[in-house]
């Protein structure tokens, strides 16, 4: 088992970065920033509907604070949800969230539609490059698409709907209702995905399991929700989810209930698709991988550590070329997805 005991440094937006983000729609003036949402003066614990607590404290602002910046809020759900600043007059915020947990120390926006009293959220985030890396990768690699915004300083990301990994796990994996099978595969298949790409640091909380009604069963679909560990670490394990103590309850299960062929088919399946993911939109992921490679921030005795345990890993000595985490995600791809890509 493995942990991080520290936190990630945060890598700049290069030049390079923001110009792609320009080319794609990702880069737009934000209404309310990062900063703003600091100007909070009182929190209190939030407890979920069990009362059990949450990592999450709601803030509260002074009142003439929150008049000017909960409308430039519900600006900014327009524009991640719709593309236009147009502040809707039936939406309205209804709760801020802090949470000093993790790298980004991220806010979530309640927003309330008041005809129905219907809800979503967002959140508001320091922007890391490692981040923006981890989104857009998310984006074009797996099975779905993410919405998010970036302006100086400020990263704006849509809610990613689905159980918490860890509350999954703990509520759900034992009931007579799950199917076994299906949920296994899934995270057999997500293990593949975060491989794949150099997505680090899935523990159980990082990630939700989102249950779709199917005429005959439920399908399961584990999203990883937390992306600060692009590419960065430099421990090759970092990047496999079953090396979590924290996933140990699904890694028993999957050793139950499938056996390696069956795994194997799994991985291979999910590498086909990426393939083609990826060969639809190569142009893009090719300058993102670009702009990786173009400034590497990352510690180099990092990069250093994880092109060894790569090569080691996979017995190919093209990983012992590369200088940045850009090139080794580039040669991983390329290395794990050749045989589809011909």
């Amino acid at each position: 088992m493995i942990e991080i005991s520290r936190k990630k440094e945060f890598l700049p937006v290069t030049r390079a970065l923001e110009s792609y983000l320009d080319e794609f729609d990702r880069r737009q003036p934000l209404p309310a920033s990062y900063r703003e949402l600091l100007s909070f003066n009182e929190s209190y614990p939030l407890t979920d509907k069990f009362d059990h607590a949450t990592h999450w404290s709601s803030v509260l602002y002074p009142a003439e604070v929150r008049e000017e910046l909960y409308p430039r809020l519900t600006s900014i759900y327009a524009l991640l949800k719709t593309g236009g600043l147009t502040a809707l007059p039936h939406l309205s915020v209804e709760r801020v969230d802090y949470c000093e947990f993790g790298n980004s120390r991220p806010f979530r926006v309640r927003v309330v539609n008041r005809y129905n009293d219907n809800y979503d959220h967002f959140y508001v985030k320091r922007v890391d490059a490692s981040r923006v890396y981890g989104l857009e990768l998310e984006h074009l690699l797996s099975p779905s698409r993410i919405s998010y915004l970036y302006h100086e300083g400020s990263l704006v990301e849509e809610h990613i709907a689905g159980v918490p990994g860890d509350v999954f796990l703990r509520d759900y994996l034992g009931r007579e209702d799950i199917n076994r099978v299906r949920v296994a595969k899934e995270f057999v298949k997500f293990s593949e995905r975060c491989f794949i790409r150099l997505l680090g640091d899935m523990r159980s909380y990082n990630y939700v399991v989102d249950m779709t009604p199917d005429f005959e069963e439920v399908q399961y679909r584990v999203r990883a929700i937390d992306f600060d560990q692009q590419s960065y670490e430099g421990r090759r394990n970092l990047y496999l989810p079953q090396f979590f103590k924290e996933n140990n309850p699904v890694v028993e299960l999957c050793s139950r209930v499938l056996n390696y062929p069956t795994m194997q088919q799994y991985q291979e399946e999910e590498r086909a698709l990426i393939a083609r993911r990826f060969q639809s939109e190569k142009e893009r992921v090719m300058r993102l991988l670009a702009c990786m490679k173009g400034s590497p921030a990352e510690p180099w005795e990092k990069v250093v550590q994880l092109r060894e345990e790569l090569a080691a890993h996979h017995h190919y000595s093209g990983f012992e070329r590369c200088a940045s985490m850009g090139e080794l995600v580039e040669v991983n791809l390329e290395f794990l997805l050749g045989r589809w890509m011909d």
